[in-house]
Parts: structure tokens; C-alpha cells; sequence
């Protein structure tokens, strides 16, 4: 399989990014927070956040703007126009990486515990649930993707060659409606993206294929900073995390004033769409891993294998240092990242 290069920006292009102090005498500190992608259910505490004034009550002026990816919320933090943003794990470790020496950007809170990637397969076209009965099928996803991309380490899980399916590079807007139509077999999706394909298709019709469960272990997105505000001023992404942290919890305990916060911004979206989107992405940030370190935690093993495993299928010539892609310093305390008893 041709690996593509999603990260060609370097260390020379990109700008110093600008220092921020924590507001005084009740000024606010101004921080930009760019998604990896649209505004859903996926990212709604951090709209419960906004909208129930925890960022201002830890002294924040918080913009939240939409992203196009997560090698578009990396590069927009490396170059300073963002401060934080949601990327995903592995492509931080490409980008940090390809840009050796002092990292640019870390992650700070482990949003997703487990990437949600996954494969869903017709089952009229003969894909069921194991992995090998996608062989001889067309996939359909898009050129820039996350699970597209992390297919190589699930295929060498599974014994399988990493072109057993013919790719059918497909806009994100139009893959639900190839997987309708029937022009592809099956399409790559977050887990939690899919609620608009299940919203027109049966359950019983689909077969959804984890990467998890082919024993490939990958942190997702991840709330990531840039290095320079976090030498400069940690406690302005200290105070950040607790604020967006509080907002996490109680959307455990309840997602529907999150769905209602993030409502107020994209009313179109549909309430009962998007608490099931919110359930599913649920599964993922509070996986099994969070009822021993808590929300927004790794473990250092886990992180080290997942830098190896990316470092090998994609043929990095630098391999980042686990500690130079996650910095845990900031995190809230334990007992505020538990996760609310059922």
C-alpha cells in the first residue's frame, strides 16, 4: 500500500506561536480551540463548558471554531493561530516526527481512550464480522482519513495484505450515500459518525468491524496544546482542562444539556441523532482503560506501543519519545477525571 504524506508542513513554515498570560484585574485570557471536524454529539461537553460559563469561571475567553481533521488541528497549533484543538494520537506522532526536536505540540487529555475506527460492511455483499470477509471488496473512504490510514496495523493483526480491498476514495459527504446506494461494500467511518448511515439503513443490515477488537490498541483524539503555551503559561491549559473535564463528567451523568448546549449553535442537528451519536462516543472516551486512571490518562506502555506500531507502518525515519507527544503534568486531579458510577 503507497503510503501519502498528510504532514508536510515543517518546523521552518510555521510561526512561533504567541504567548498568552492569565487575564488580570478580571480580564479574560483568550484562547482558540479548533475541533477535528464538524459540531455534533462527539464534542458537545465542550459546548456545556462554554455554555454553562466553566471556562469563564476559570478565568478563559474560549472560541471554539469547527476543523477540517486532525492534521489540520495540529498544523493550525504549531503554526500559533490556535492555542489547543482536538487531534488524533498517531498523527501526532507523524507530525512530531517529521518535525524532530523540540515538540510543537503535545497532547494534553486523552479525549478518545480507544480510536473509534471502524469498517462497516453490507452484510448482502458478504461482509460479516470478521475482518478477512472484506477481502476481494470496495471500501469506500476518504483520501485524508485517520481510519483509512491506520488500516495497515489491523491488517498485519489479522494476517491479512494491506491491498486485500480495493479503495474507493469517496468524499465524507457522500459516503453514507454510496453505502446506500450500493456502489461500495463497505465504508470507513468513526464509530460514532456512523448514526447517519444506521438513521437509513437497518442494524441488522450492517456489520460494523472494531479495530479494537482486532487487538489493535490506538488512542484517538486527543485534546492537544502548543508547547509554547504550555512552557509559557501551564496553568491557562490547567485551567482549561479542568473546565472542559467538569463539563465531560456531567455529560456522563447526563448528555442532554450537553446536546442542548451544542443545539444553541448548530440547531439544525437533531436531538435524538445526536444523543445516539454522544452514546456511542461514550463507549470510546470512557473505555475500560478510565475505570483505573480516570478520564483524560494513558498508560505509558500503551502510548509506547502505539508510537512503535506507527513508526513502523509508516516508515518514520524518527521515532517521537512517548513523553514528547503526551504531557500529563496538566491533567485534573484523579478524583475529578472519575468517571460517575452507572
Amino acid at each position: 500500500m503507497q503510503r501519502r504524506s498528510f504532514l508536510a508542513a515543517s518546523a521552518a513554515t510555521l510561526a512561533a506561536p504567541a504567548v498568552f498570560a492569565q487575564g488580570s484585574n478580571g480580564k479574560l485570557t483568550p484562547l482558540k480551540f479548533t475541533l477535528d471536524f464538524r459540531i455534533n454529539g462527539q464534542t458537545s461537553p465542550f459546548f456545556l463548558a462554554l455554555a454553562k460559563g466553566y471556562y469563564k469561571d476559570e478565568g478563559l475567553d474560549v472560541s471554539i471554531d469547527t476543523g477540517a481533521g486532525s492534521v489540520a488541528s495540529i498544523t493550525r497549533i504549531a503554526s500559533g493561530v490556535y492555542q489547543l484543538g482536538l487531534g488524533d494520537i498517531s498523527s501526532l506522532v507523524e507530525f512530531n516526527a517529521q518535525n524532530p526536536g523540540t515538540p510543537m505540540v503535545q497532547a494534553v487529555y486523552q479525549y478518545y481512550n480507544r480510536a473509534p475506527f471502524v469498517i462497516i460492511g453490507r452484510k448482502d455483499r458478504g461482509v460479516t464480522g470478521d475482518f478477512k470477509s472484506l477481502a476481494g471488496k470496495k471500501v469506500a473512504a476518504a483520501a485524508v482519513e485517520s481510519t483509512r490510514r491506520a488500516w495497515p496495523m489491523v491488517a498485519r493483526k489479522q494476517g491479512m495484505r494491506g491491498d486485500a480491498f480495493q479503495w474507493q476514495t469517496t468524499d465524507f459527504s457522500a459516503r453514507d450515500n454510496v453505502m446506500v446506494r450500493g456502489d461500495v461494500d463497505a465504508a470507513t467511518y468513526f464509530h460514532d459518525s456512523a448514526v447517519s448511515l444506521f438513521a437509513r439503513m437497518k442494524p441488522e443490515e450492517l456489520s460494523v468491524l472494531k479495530y479494537a477488537d482486532a487487538g489493535v490498541n490506538l488512542y484517538g483524539n486527543a485534546i492537544l496544546a502548543s508547547s509554547n503555551l504550555i512552557a509559557q503559561n501551564p496553568k491557562v491549559v490547567a485551567a482549561f482542562l479542568r473546565a472542559s473535564n467538569r463539563a465531560i463528567v456531567e455529560t456522563f451523568a447526563n448528555p442532554a444539556p450537553s446536546i442542548a448546549a451544542m443545539r444553541q449553535r448548530e440547531p439544525i442537528l437533531d436531538e435524538k441523532i445526536e444523543l445516539e451519536r454522544w452514546g456511542i462516543t461514550a463507549q470510546y472516551v470512557g473505555a475500560a482503560d478510565t475505570r483505573g486512571h480516570g478520564l483524560g490518562d494513558i498508560k505509558k506502555l500503551t502510548l509506547e506501543q502505539q508510537v512503535d506500531e506507527v513508526a513502523d507502518v509508516f516508515d518514520l525515519k524518527v521515532k517521537p519519545a512517548s513523553d514528547a507527544i503526551f504531557n500529563t503534568s496538566m491533567l485534573p486531579s484523579r478524583s475529578e477525571r472519575s468517571l460517575p458510577k452507572a
